[in-house]
């Protein structure tokens, strides 16, 4: 075994230029790439900025669906709603706001979504935009 203290007072007695060329030499020789060192505290800090560079970049949701919670106090206001919304039948408007929790839209627009819980909102209903 080599006598690391003796590997050690050579190693630092290298210039910059000669610890680039050993750098480069190990590399080739142990087929691996050197990495700057860094602080200990540093690493936590670098592992997520890595897996958050390596995860793929999350799909803005296009699609939304517009959810009754709760129908409120003004349950034919919320019905009117719903038929304005949607275009049902008052049979079928008074079946989806009596089934809550039920789907007023689904796959809509951004827009077409908070349009529509403004609106059952603004009469007593609790809504909730998935």
């Amino acid at each position: 075994m080599a006598d690391l203290q003796k590997l050690v007072e050579e190693l630092s007695s290298l210039t910059v230029m000669e610890a680039a060329e050993l750098k480069t030499l190990l590399e080739e020789a142990w087929g691996v790439e050197a990495a700057a060192p860094m602080a200990m505290g540093a690493m936590p800090m670098m592992a997520m900025g890595a897996a958050a560079v390596e995860a793929e970049p999350e799909e803005e949701q296009t699609e939304f669906d517009v959810v009754l919670k709760e129908f409120g106090p003004k349950k034919i206001e919320v019905i009117k709603v719903v038929r304005s919304l949607t275009n049902l039948g008052l049979k079928e408007a008074k079946d989806l706001v009596e089934g809550v929790p039920s789907n007023v839209m689904e796959a809509v627009g951004k827009d077409a979504a908070n349009d529509a819980k403004s609106k059952l909102e603004s009469v007593g209903a609790v809504v909730e935009v998935k």
